[in-house]
């Protein structure tokens, strides 16, 4: 009997400076808002706004959870399979 799987997840992958920021929390109730932020994000990569800029890089996106205090900025591969974040803020 075939299994059914949901939607295909992009992987998530931290620039360095979101990588500095994701040591620094500490706190379980932030790391599970966080988490939970980055899973919408890799189920949806288009979840969150664009924000406005040039097109000489990668066009940011960001994603906000008003009720878990998290946003995220980010940006998305060409083929819509790895998600970068860029910023962190819990």
């Amino acid at each position: 009997m075939p299994t059914h799987h949901g939607p295909r997840r992009a992987r998530i992958a931290f620039s360095d400076a979101a990588a500095k920021q994701l040591e620094n929390i500490t706190s379980e109730s932030e790391l599970h808002a966080l988490d939970r932020a980055l899973v919408v994000i890799s189920v949806d990569p288009g979840a969150g706004e664009p924000l406005p800029g040039d097109s000489s890089g990668p066009a940011l996106r960001q994603y906000t959870d008003e009720v878990e205090a998290v946003r995220v900025l980010y940006f998305v591969t060409a083929l819509r399979t790895v998600v970068v974040v860029a910023y962190i803020e819990v």
